[in-house]
């Protein structure tokens, strides 16, 4: 079990304004990132030291004591026979999402664009919803099973909505396997999928029309057009 040690007080701003109230738990270092790991499901401290390798173990547990301590993070143990511990976003925490993407996309508003160093593979997936547009989506259902480098994810299309998560999904139009950074070039269009298929840095079961039509599902110019 990683969460050992007693508990150090919470550090607070001292301030009665409710955002300054929550920087109080989601304003230290590497906590919102931990958040966005945890948006599409459970996860082992293995895997989130996997998917975050600049936190040290001891910044990542004590983090998660202070969710868990706030009711941001649920830990518990798996049912046999997997019986692993896992950490989860209660209900509560689950209200962080749109905090985070919109985050992201006041980020992507920069008028000094940082660089952009490797990103997980989840972090990679979860930026689907910022890119999709429900206005080209709308009267349109397709299913994708969605596989980056091993890991399983649902992407459906249905009349202008989006579900996205981890794991299968039942009779998808196309399954894509491929790998994170070739993921990262196809949402941000310095690759095209043509380009991707021939190189075969992409690989496409069931309809290549469906996956074609990626582009238009999910515009990496959206952002810029909700900043008006």
């Amino acid at each position: 079990m990683t969460m050992l040690g007693d508990m150090a007080p919470r550090r607070s701003y001292g301030d009665g304004c409710a955002t300054a109230q929550a920087l109080d738990i989601v304003g230290e270092r590497w906590a919102l990132l931990i958040v966005r790991e945890l948006l599409l499901g459970p996860k082992r401290f293995t895997d989130l030291r996997a998917d975050l390798p600049g936190v040290s173990p001891t910044v990542l547990a004590q983090r998660l004591r202070e969710f868990t301590r706030e009711g941001v993070v649920h830990h518990r143990r798996m049912a046999p026979p997997m019986s692993v511990h896992i950490y989860e976003l209660t209900e509560w925490g689950h209200k962080l999402e749109p905090v985070i993407h919109m985050l992201g996309m006041w980020a992507l508003q920069s008028p000094t664009p940082p660089c952009a160093p490797p990103q997980s593979v989840d972090a990679n997936v979860l930026s689907l919803r910022v890119l999709f547009d429900p206005d080209a989506a709308r009267g349109r259902t397709v299913r994708f099973a969605l596989n980056v480098d091993e890991r399983r994810y649902r992407v459906c299309v249905m009349d202008g909505g989006l579900d996205l998560a981890r794991g299968e999904v039942h009779a998808p139009d196309a399954t894509i396997d491929t790998d994170v950074l070739t993921l990262h070039a196809l949402l941000h269009r310095t690759r095209s999928v043509h380009d991707a298929l021939e190189a075969g840095a992409i690989k496409v079961s069931g309809s290549v029309a469906a996956v074609a039509d990626l582009p238009v599902l999910f515009r990496p110019d959206r952002h810029r057009a909700l900043a008006g």
